[in-house]
């Protein structure tokens, strides 16, 4: 008994601290309060950058932090292994490419490189739906703040110019009766040909309100990111 009991003791031991999870405000620069929910990894060196990921909700019924509830549920099961900070603010607006939207969400991603150690070679953008939009949105617009891109379900009307100007994991099912899926596969062609650093997922059976179902293909993006970091 003493044994095992040491051996679980050492197990425990050897894991590493867990992620510190909290609800936090930010006043935007126009003034507006933004709620968001951030997680740090518990072992978290502020000798050591790390990488940091920004989480852009979907749309729907938006209750207070619904961005930390899409983040626990579904971006932090699918992106853990990046070992990053993530943050997940609630859209001030209707949308992410709202200029009073866009100006919190730069400001909150200053205040987070302001207090921690990020690397900022290491700057992911993602999201679902209307926060897939928003990906695509911010990641052309701010291509020298981003460093990747992984847009789930979402379209964009943004010129295909725009786009991809860092590397974009795009994933989108046949199956969304909400976001076209042509629109996506089109779009992934596109920029494919343009010689854009993208990669393009297809899944099946999944209807557009079955966001858990994209966690295993989000656990493959964030592989695919982080070896896009390294090169």
């Amino acid at each position: 008994m003493t044994a095992l009991f040491l051996a679980a003791l050492i197990a425990a031991t050897a894991l590493p601290p867990a992620p510190r999870r909290q609800r936090l405000t930010f006043t935007a620069p126009d003034g507006t309060t933004v709620l968001y929910g951030r997680s740090v990894p518990g072992d978290d060196d502020p000798r050591t950058p790390r990488p940091l990921v920004l989480v852009l909700h979907p749309g729907g019924q938006r209750l207070p932090y619904y961005g930390d509830q899409m983040m626990r549920q579904i971006f932090l099961p699918g992106l853990g292994a990046l070992d990053a900070i993530m943050v997940a603010p609630d859209c001030p607006t209707r949308a992410w490419s709202d200029p009073a939207a866009e100006q919190a969400v730069m400001a909150l991603i200053d205040s987070v490189i302001a207090e921690f150690a990020v690397d900022r070679r290491r700057i992911l953008v993602t999201g679902y739906s209307l926060g897939g939009s928003g990906t695509w949105f911010l990641s052309s617009h701010h291509a020298d703040r981003y460093t990747a891109a992984i847009v789930l379900a979402g379209r964009t009307d943004e010129p295909v110019e725009r786009l991809a100007k860092t590397p974009t994991y795009i994933i989108h099912s046949r199956d969304d009766e909400v976001v076209p899926f042509a629109q996506a596969e089109r779009r992934a062609a596109e920029l494919s040909s343009m010689g854009r650093v993208v990669k393009f997922e297809a899944l099946q059976g999944l209807g557009h309100y079955a966001m858990r179902g994209y966690v295993e293909a989000l656990q493959r993006a964030g592989r695919w990111v982080a070896e896009q970091w390294e090169k």
